[in-house]
Order: structure tokens, then sequence, then C-alpha cells
């Protein structure tokens, strides 16, 4: 192939050689001439500076950083990838936001994972911090590591660091238990207080996004101007404390029925406080809940007869949820709400039929138009506001710090001959939207993540 020296560069260079009668001519004048010719232009797209050599290497880059990521190694460099995926309804595993089993999951970067090491399981935790095991060199200089671990990062606690193994299994456990944290979009906080970006959407005609515009024009038209609404909220960790009085006999006897109890009951105790924070917290000192006129985003939708639900009303509360979350909102009533919704019943002309907007034939989880029902105590009483919602719990955010200290001491039980173990974890949430938005079409009915039946 002496005739052509020059190699194209890219595809644009080569559709101009092939065009040219004469290059294509000597191009393809012999099998040998064209198997020379490809492999040249194949080793010269693939070599070094060009774009496919880029593309190849980023994408190298990137699978190795998440490879990383997922085995706990955190990078230090400029090329450490944190992207922040701001869609509440993407549920995916990498990023800062996560969905609850990643933000729950074991943290290879959170405080407690240095002190891990040091302890096999938690008999071996409970025992190092309970004040009567004898004291020993090894138990002494574990101790002042703990203390010491704690007050890096919670000073103010006092107590002992839980390692990460045991923190991540005590969630894990609780999640079980809990109503908002598995539906919740989770953030991992890596200081006390962490601000999240929102859109003040209150409107989608005209825009998206509160004040995003795209639209259709000729070549050359002028541009329109797009003025969108960003803001922000803080997730502010909040301290959740709890108790729990243990005779000394137990621990003497038996402390690995203790740690038992504790690996059980604590996670129990801890999710529902949690939830009761979180779905209706006032935000002073605790989370903000999503029920409520506190929720600025929360539809509330008038009730049709007092103290009832009816068939209608589930219809309404269903026409203004946001349509883009059907496919993930869920039902939660009160627990004496639900003979209402197994008895409900729609009047068709002089007479009746029942309807049986719940699965009452199948088994749990019930659902209602195809959505999960859950029936949870921290629904409001039949009758007022909230005994039954429909929400999105994907745009309900908690932040979680990470961090859990544990203390025992025999101060506050010391005339029963108790011990006191106090766990503290710090933990916060709130509603992601700041407001209902008006549908496009111009509706009055306003839609939302959080549909509640009105007082």
């Amino acid at each position: 192939m002496a005739p052509t020296k020059t190699v194209p560069r890219n595809a644009a260079e080569l559709a101009e050689m092939l065009a040219d009668p004469a290059k294509a001519k000597e191009i393809t004048a012999s099998r040998e001439a064209l198997a020379e010719f490809i492999d040249a232009y194949g080793k010269g797209q693939q070599g070094e500076g060009t774009e496919l050599n880029r593309m190849v290497a980023e994408e190298t880059q990137r699978v190795f950083a998440q490879m990383l990521k997922d085995n706990g190694v955190e990078g230090g460099g400029k090329d450490t990838i944190r992207r922040l995926d701001l869609d509440p309804q993407n549920k995916r595993s990498g990023g800062m936001l996560t969905s609850h089993r990643q933000g729950t999951a074991y943290n290879g970067a959170a405080p407690g994972a240095s002190i891990d090491k040091h302890f096999d399981n938690s008999v071996e935790y409970v025992r190092t911090i309970w004040h009567k095991t004898k004291m020993t060199d090894d138990i002494g200089e574990k101790l002042s590591m703990l203390r010491n671990a704690a007050g890096s990062v919670s000073p103010a606690d006092g107590g002992f660091l839980v390692p990460e193994t045991l923190r991540a299994q005590l969630l894990q456990i609780a999640l079980e238990q809990s109503v908002v944290r598995p539906l919740a979009t989770v953030i991992p906080m890596d200081s006390a207080r962490v601000p999240m970006p929102i859109i003040d959407s209150t409107t989608n005609r005209g825009s998206v996004f509160g004040g995003m515009i795209a639209y259709w024009g000729e070549e050359s038209a002028a541009l329109q101007d797009a003025n969108p609404q960003f803001g922000r909220v803080e997730l502010d960790a909040k301290k959740l404390t709890g108790l729990s009085a243990v005779p000394n006999e137990l621990l003497q006897d038996s402390i690995v029925s203790f740690a038992s109890l504790i690996e059980t009951l604590w996670p129990q105790a801890l999710a529902f406080s949690e939830d009761s924070a979180f779905m209706t917290g006032t935000g002073s000192g605790m989370p903000l809940g999503f029920f409520g006129a506190k929720n600025k985003a929360a539809i509330a939708v008038a009730r049709t007869t007092s103290s009832k639900i009816q068939y209608t009303d589930i219809v309404n509360m269903y026409a203004q949820m946001l349509p883009s979350s059907l496919s993930n909102a869920v039902w939660i009533c009160a627990p004496d709400a639900l003979p209402q919704l197994l008895q409900m019943s729609l009047d068709v002309g002089t007479g009746g039929n029942s309807v049986f907007v719940v699965n009452a034939a199948g088994p749990a989880p019930m659902t209602i138009f195809g959505r999960p029902l859950i029936i949870s105590e921290k629904a409001g009483q039949l009758g007022a506001r909230g005994d039954i919602a429909f929400v999105d719990l994907s745009y309900y955010l908690i932040g979680d710090r990470q961090t859990m200290t544990a203390d025992s001491s025999t101060d506050y039980r010391f005339g029963s001959d108790q011990t006191t173990f106090r766990i503290i974890q710090r933990v916060d949430g709130r509603p992601w939207l700041q407001s209902a938005i008006t549908p496009q079409n111009g509706s009055s009915k306003k839609l939302s993540p959080f549909v509640e039946l009105a007082a």
C-alpha cells in the first residue's frame, strides 16, 4: 500500500478519502492492500491520545473506583468519584444518596469501623463496657480506645463508641420492624449537619422544577429566559437515646443472654422511636414528620363524612398523588381505621354494593388499588387528619450520622442492684419537597407525594 501514505485520523477523514475515486481505487486495488489499510486505520483509532483510548481509560477508572468503594476502600486523591444523585426515586446502590439498605449497611469509612478488629462479637463488647468486669491491662486499653474514639465524633455524648459491625447489625435488624426507614431515602452523614439541595417547585404549569423551561422553536430564534428557584434544607443530626436497666445477677450469670437481648430488643425500640418521629415529629429536637400540617408539601383531602373513611375519599386521595409516585407510594392507616376499610361499600341507586378495596382474601400485605397497605399505630386516630394516608416515602430524607455510643452505670438504679445501659444514635429526617405542586393542566387539585385524609 505504498501509494497511500496517509491513514485517516477520524471518521470524517475516512469518508473524504473513500469519496475520492483515485484514493478509493488505491485502497481496494487488492485484498492485501485493503487488509493493510483496515489494520492501519484500526490501530490508529486505538492508539494513545485517541478518543476511544480516552473513553476506555475513563471507564476503567470508574469501574475500579466503584469496586474500591463497594469494598469499603475510600480514596483520598483528586480522582475519587463521589457523585450526588438528586433523583428521589432512583434507589441505585452507588453514590452518596442511597437506599435504606446501603444507608444502614456496614460502612468501612464510618468512625466505628476503626475499632471492629478489637472485638470478635457483641458479647465481648458488652463485657468490656460493663463496669463490673474485672479490670485487666487488655480491658483498660480497650476502654481507653473506645472512649477516645467516641470523643472524636460526639464528645458531648460521652460513653464508648459502638463498633461499626455491631451498629450495622442492629440497624439491619431494626429494618424488619421499621415502616419509614426501609422506604425512605437514607443519606449517610459525615458531619453533624449536612445541607441538601432542593428545587423549590410549586407548579408544573409553564415550567418544571421551580422554573426550568423546555420549548420548541425555529432555528436562530431568541432563547427564553428561565429562572429556576433552587434552595436547600439541612439535616441536623438529632440525639436518640435508649435506656435499659438490667439486674446485675443476669449480667453475672449469663452476659451472653443479655447480649442476645440487646441485639433483639434494642433495634425494635430504636425502630419504634424513629418511626414515631419520622411520621409525626415536630422538627424541634427531633426529625420533622411527614404527617400533619407541619409538612408544607402535604395535601389534606376533604372527608366526605365526619369520622368515616369512604370509597370516594380513597379515590380522591389516589387522584392527588404525584403521578410519577403512583408506582412507589404506600397506604398507611391506623388500626382503628381498618374495620371501615374492610367494610367499605359504594352506593348504587337505592341499593349498595360492597367494595373490597383491600385484598381481604389474599395474604399480607393487603393492598389498595394495587399498592401495599401498612397498618401503624402512629397514624392518626379514626376521624382525625392522617387516619389514612397515601405517601411516596422516597421523598422523605433520613440523615444517618452512622455513629452509636454505649455506656453503663450503676448510679441510676444503685439501690436496686441494677446496671443501666445507655445507647445513643444520631439521626434526622424531613420531607424533601417544600410544597404541593400545581399540575401542568392548571387544575386546582394540587399533586404531592404526601396525601392524607383531612380531619
